[in-house]
């Protein structure tokens, strides 16, 4: 059952990165395939499908999207760049 809804999902999908961590843990729900497995599939590293498989397990959906990070702040302002993308 989880599995049908998995895949509805990731045909509906348009961030590509979303869209393999759904199918790594559509691999792991239809296929019966363990993490490290389904990651070595997708020619991915076993940590990262783990922490994905967990993200999903804990959040659903919601958890493979990517958290936003902080960092520096931009030199420009967001009124300026603004701007600089209506020119553009």
């Amino acid at each position: 059952m989880r599995s049908r809804r998995l895949l509805r999902l990731y045909k509906k999908e348009k961030n590509a990165d979303v869209k393999e961590r759904i199918l790594l843990n559509l691999l792991i729900e239809r296929d019966k395939m363990s993490a490290a497995t389904a990651a070595a599939h997708l020619c991915k590293s076993s940590s990262w499908g783990s922490k994905w498989r967990r993200r999903y397990m804990g959040d659903k959906i919601k958890g493979l999207q990517t958290l936003p990070r902080s960092g520096r702040p931009p030199l420009v302002e967001k009124e300026v760049m603004d701007q600089i993308r209506q020119k553009n």
